[in-house]
This record gives structure tokens, C-alpha cells and sequence, in this order.
């Protein structure tokens, strides 16, 4: 568990736990979710103590829930917001050095992380929950501290966040933009599994592979959408807060609200570039399935022209096949081939007339 001091001009890392608020700023405290569970109940003393009540059991409970979807909630003391990220895991980031398409693809939809952040924000102090490999908290302290040590007291030329309320939407604003890395590795992924489904030369048998595309685009969307309704929540109750009597104070509840409409701004453009993405598989879908039957129908057009060629020649065999002794060509030298140059222009005659027709031709 990290804890820092962020006040207006200054950003300093604290040992431990202080007996009661600085004067000036609030707190940030920083933990994975497993020291959080370890240190709950001194926290929950110390949270008594300074802001006059703990976390609620249950808010406990979805903060150390790692299944927890996006959602928003709030007490008299302290807002409850949960985040999940989407970020690219380790298999997603070795599939995007891979080349082959179905193992690739299946790597990269396999590693897509959706772990939530935790955030409890009081009026002077803020709490993050996230997973172990979460470097969201390591990012903002090395931003704040100026110079990438975060353990010293700094002076930094960077604007500190003035109120737990801005460094909450800063993070989950980050949150929100590291899903730019997995939307160019989604998209190339679907890129080669649509090259893979439209290719003329190859039969497409990676089915499973684009029904568990389709399966995680779905859960993707799923999530954008909790996030969405989650920071909509959050929006709302931001402007039922009593609105604050200095002017300075207004103006910052002011940028809460900008910020805020910011972050949503950003999830809708997540949101729609997955449906498109969607969209995007299920045109893939389709015109595999349009370019197979066209392919059958051009199979079956040639099969079709090909029989009516030869039908008329396997007449002309059957009648000079027949039994009997007068048919004419038959008891002389030359019969043989003048029948075979009968039967040779009546299929290059009729193949010529086809291929006017372009019943022959790939073109259609």
C-alpha cells in the first residue's frame, strides 16, 4: 500500500498511514487488491478517524471483487466508483508479434484483460484498488513527482490535481485511452482473419477462431457500455453537489464537469469503434458466404454450358451408334471424318456462341 500527500504545490510519498489529514491537499492511497484485503481494518480506523466513516462492508466486498462489472455508487460520505480497463495482456502482446493467423488471433482475443480499478473518493481523500499488474498508480506517481522518483518530496512545474474528485478522472480518463494500444491490435488480428475468410485460393477453416472474435467483441461492447453507464451516473451526481460559494471553488467543479463529459466523450468513441469492429465481422461473414455462392454459380454455369456443348455430339454419336445398315457415311473411307468435323463444329460453334453470351466467361 502506497500513500501520497498531493496538495496544489506539491507531491510527496508518505511512509505510512498519518494519524490525522494535512492541512493543505488530500490523500491518495494506493493498493493492490490483495493488500487491501490484508490492511482493510487498519485503513477503516484511520477513514473513522478522518473522515468521520469507514467504507461500507459491501463497497469492501466489490473493491476486492476482481469479476465486479463498471458501475457507480455513492454513500453521505464518499462515492464508490468501479472501472474496468481494457488493456492488451502479455499473450495479446506476443500475438501481435505473430504472423500466423489463427493462432495470432486466438492469442490476442485471449489476452484481453478487463480487470477493474476501484476508486472510493472522499471529500480529502482518495483510494484505488487495482490488480497486481495494473502501472496505472506507478504512471501518475512518476508524473507527479516530477523527476520519476516517487519516494522524495518534489517540487514539480506539472499541475498537480486539486481534489480526489480530478485525479480520479485523470486515471480513469487513462484508463479509457489505453484502449487505443488493443483497438490497432484488435484490428489487425481481424484484419488477417478477414484476408484469411475473402481469400479466392484458400478454404476458410477457422471458424472457431471468428466465433470467439465475435464472442469477445460482444463482451467488449458489453463492458463500454457499463463503463458508459457508470461515468453517466457519475455526471449525474456530480451536478446534484451543492454548488460551492468562492468563486476559485466554482471554477473547479466547473473542470470536474469538463473532465467528466471528457472521459464519457471518450468511452462512446471506444464504444463505437467496437461495434464497428463488429459490424466489420459480421460484413466479413457475409461476403464469404455472397463469394461462395458465386463461386458455386459460376461452377455450376460452366458444368451447365459444358453439358450443352457435348449434348449435341452425344446425339450425333448415338445416331450413328444405331443398328442399322443404310445410315449414310458409314460404308465410306471418308465417313469417319467428315462426321468428326460435323461434331468438331458443332461444339466449337456452339462453345463460340457461349463465350459470346459470356456464359463462359469469369466475369460473368
Amino acid at each position: 500500500m502506497r500513500v501520497f500527500h498531493v496538495a496544489p504545490d506539491r507531491f510527496a510519498e508518505l511512509a505510512d498511514l498519518p494519524e490525522a489529514l494535512p492541512a493543505a491537499g488530500f490523500l491518495w492511497i494506493s493498493a493492490v487488491r490483495s493488500e487491501f484485503d490484508a490492511q482493510v481494518a487498519a485503513l477503516q480506523k484511520h477513514l473513522q478517524r478522518w473522515e468521520g466513516s469507514p467504507l461500507v462492508d459491501l463497497h469492501v466486498s466489490d473493491l476486492l471483487n476482481p469479476q465486479l462489472p463498471s458501475h457507480y455508487d455513492y454513500t453521505s460520505w464518499y462515492d464508490l466508483l468501479v472501472f474496468r480497463r481494457l488493456v492488451a495482456g502479455p499473450a495479446a502482446s506476443n500475438a501481435e508479434e505473430a504472423r500466423a493467423a489463427g493462432a495470432s488471433a486466438t492469442s490476442a482475443l485471449q489476452g484481453i484483460d478487463t480487470s477493474p480499478v476501484g476508486f472510493a473518493l472522499f471529500d480529502h481523500v482518495l483510494i484505488t484498488i487495482h490488480p497486481s499488474d495494473c502501472a496505472i498508480p506507478n504512471h501518475f506517481a512518476q508524473r507527479m513527482a516530477g523527476n520519476g522518483a516517487a519516494g522524495a518530496e518534489t517540487r514539480t512545474p506539472l499541475r498537480l490535481p486539486g481534489s480526489p474528485a480530478d485525479l480520479m478522472l485523470r486515471m480513469v480518463n487513462h484508463v479509457v485511452d489505453s484502449y487505443l494500444d488493443l483497438r490497432r491490435l484488435l484490428t489487425h488480428q481481424l484484419e488477417v482473419l478477414q484476408a484469411a475468410l475473402l481469400s479466392p485460393k484458400s478454404r476458410f477453416r477457422d471458424w472457431p477462431v471468428l466465433l470467439e472474435s465475435r464472442n469477445t467483441l460482444h463482451l467488449l461492447e458489453d463492458t463500454c457500455e457499463d463503463q458508459q453507464a457508470a461515468v453517466q451516473e457519475w455526471i449525474d451526481s456530480l451536478e446534484e453537489w451543492p454548488e460551492p460559494a468562492d468563486a476559485g471553488a466554482r471554477h473547479d467543479r466547473e473542470l470536474l464537469r469538463v473532465r467528466s463529459r471528457d472521459v464519457l466523450e471518450h468511452i462512446e468513441r471506444v464504444l463505437s469503434h467496437v461495434r464497428r469492429l463488429e459490424q466489420s465481422t459480421e460484413n466479413a461473414v457475409q461476403m464469404h458466404f455472397s463469394a461462395l455462392g458465386h463461386r458455386t454459380n459460376d461452377i455450376m454455369r460452366t458444368l451447365t454450358v459444358l453439358t450443352a456443348i457435348f449434348l449435341p455430339l452425344n446425339l450425333v454419336t448415338g445416331i450413328f451408334g444405331m443398328n442399322f445398315d443404310a445410315l449414310p457415311l458409314i460404308h465410306t473411307a471418308t465417313g469417319l471424318w467428315i462426321t468428326f468435323g460435323l461434331m468438331a463444329a458443332i461444339g466449337i460453334g456452339l462453345g463460340l456462341f457461349f463465350w459470346r453470351k459470356r456464359y463462359l466467361s469469369t466475369r460473368g
